[in-house]
Order: structure tokens, then sequence, then C-alpha cells
């Protein structure tokens, strides 16, 4: 049984004993994408699953793990989902492509977590102990672009440029690339799982926040639509279980990792997991219909000024506002 299948066998049965689930024929069936293989970021929508949050709301929630994390935004963008979970630098990126044609129809309906989850990580005790370390040094990254352009921009706080380090394409295997001493810092490092993962290897590593070194604030996980299937009731009863399950899981963490853990199977019931679980509590959103337009106005100002976008896009054309 593949896991997407397996996950989702689970959450129903997980939600049937919370005892809030409506019949099947009452209940407003909704697909959810998700951005990555099942882990802590998506503790909202999984708690609000189990104890039966959006089944309270009429709403039947499939919470479906991709088998490509790069594939969600297109498929919801094609109608295959109601949602997906995405990033607020990549929708920016979506929607301002050079050619108007090929851009992506998404609108941002909702956040996760609102504050970036990136940063600039290096071993604790190595030589990299400052951004100015980095003049001459070898940098990892997985994605090419966005991440040297965030990696450019921490650079400058210390009147260097990205021609000052060697980058070199670790393809996402951020600690293990640390951990050999391949290279002597990543960028795209998210400072609640790579540091967990050091730790478990008995090392210490070192972040650099990116909102702190000359990035713009933005928010990491957001959730998205197509603004042609922007339901807002529907929306809005999903956000209300999303804030009720982020109210829940925070006074009651180690139950509702039990949940999780059991919601995700032997893949997500691990020790990183286990030990981001509560880094990311957190960091998650209180409440998802939050909305910072001029965060989204900055960020975009950013993009451009990166030569990540070509194009002004108004904000107001993929974000809406749900109340």
């Amino acid at each position: 049984m593949n896991i997407t299948r397996r996950l989702t066998l689970s959450g129903l049965v997980l939600g049937a004993a919370s005892g809030g689930w409506r019949s099947a024929a009452a209940a407003e069936k909704v697909t959810v994408l998700l951005d990555w293989f099942l882990n802590p970021d998506h503790a909202a929508p999984v708690i609000a699953k189990t104890r039966g949050l959006f089944a309270r709301r009429n709403l039947d929630v499939d919470l479906v793990v991709p088998a490509d994390p790069s594939a969600p935004p297109k498929l919801l963008a094609a109608g295959k989902a109601d949602y997906a979970v995405s990033y607020q630098p990549q929708l920016q990126m979506f929607v301002a492509t050079e050619r108007p044609s090929e851009a992506l129809p998404l609108v941002r309906v909702g956040v996760l977590v609102a504050q970036p989850l990136n940063s600039l990580v290096s071993l604790a005790g190595g030589p990299v102990r400052t951004i100015a370390d980095l003049k001459g040094r070898k940098v990892g990254y997985s994605v090419a672009g966005f991440e040297d352009a965030i990696l450019g921009a921490m650079l400058e706080t210390a009147s260097l440029g990205i021609r000052d380090v060697t980058l070199i394409n670790v393809n996402f295997n951020l600690t293990t690339a640390l951990k050999s001493r391949q290279v002597d810092a990543v960028i795209g490092a998210f400072r609640n799982f790579e540091l967990n993962d050091l730790e478990i290897a008995g090392l210490k590593g070192t972040a650099f926040l990116v909102e702190n070194h000359g990035v713009p604030a933005y928010d990491e996980l957001i959730l998205v639509a197509r603004p042609d299937n922007v339901d807002v009731e529907r929306t809005r009863r999903l956000l209300d279980a999303l804030r009720e399950a982020t109210q829940w899981l925070r006074a009651n963490p180690d139950i509702a990792w039990q949940e999780f853990a059991k919601y995700g199977g032997k893949e997500v019931a691990n020790e990183l997991n286990r030990r981001a679980w509560k880094d990311t509590l957190p960091l998650l959103a209180a409440d998802p219909a939050s909305l910072d337009r001029t965060r989204y106005e900055r960020f975009a100002a950013f993009l451009k000024a990166r030569g990540l976008v070509k194009r002004d896009v108004p904000v107001d054309s993929y974000i809406r506002e749900i109340r």
C-alpha cells in the first residue's frame, strides 16, 4: 500500500474514532495537496483531521502527499485539487512569470507558517561564525535561482557578493554535505529540521536567519487555491478548523504528537520529526486567516530586484483575505 493511500485510510479511521464525523453524504469533499512528505509543518491540517475538526464543519478533507513535491501548484492550477500547501516566494514567482500566458492561476487564501523557516546553517565551532566568514568558503544549495538570490542578499550585509563563495549543488542533502565537510555552510536549511538532524548526529549547528540578514520577512507555508474556485464560505470553515487545531495542539503538544505519529505511521514517527515537532509548534500561525499585504509587496519588490521575476503583478490579484 503506498504512503498516500495509507495516510488517507489512517486519517479516516482516526477521524471516525474522534466522534466528530458526519455522514459521508452530508460532508463536503475537499482535497488538499501537501507541499512535501508528511512532516511537523503539517501539524495543523493533520490534527484538524484526526480530531474531527474538519468534519464538525461539514468538510471531508483528504490530505494528499505528493509523489513529486514540485507538482502540487501545477496540479492545483490544472483543477486536480481544491487547495495546496505552498510557499509565498514560490507563489509570487509563479504568478509573475516573464510571459503572462505561462503564469499559474493561483491565489493565497491562508497561512500555516507566517514567517520564514529558511536559514543559512554552518557547523558550530567551525570556520563560519559570521556571514563575513563565508568569504572563500563553499556553500551548499538545492534550489538554483531562489536560494542563491537569498544567499546573495545575506552576503551583502557583510559587504560580500555571490562571487566571494563557491556554490555547490548538494541536491537536498544539506546536512549530509555539512556532516561530511563537503561544504562549510548550506542555504535553504529549515531551522526546525536541519539543526535537529545535526544534533542527532552529535553535531551542533549555527543558524543565520534570513530575515535578520538582508531578506524581507515572508510567509513560509501558505494555502493556495484557484481564483475561480475560491469558495469563501468553505475556505472560512477550513481555516476555522486549522485555527482550532493549532490552539489545541499547542496546549497539548505531547498528545498531539502521538496522534500525528499514529496518522503518519513509521515513516513519520521517527526521532527527527519528534524533535522537529517541538520546534515547529511555536512557529505555526495562530490565525491561518491572517494576512499582511505589506509583506507581500516588499517581497515582490525583493524578487524583482534580484531578477527572479521580470514584471510587476498587483498583489491583490493573487491574495484573498478570508474573514
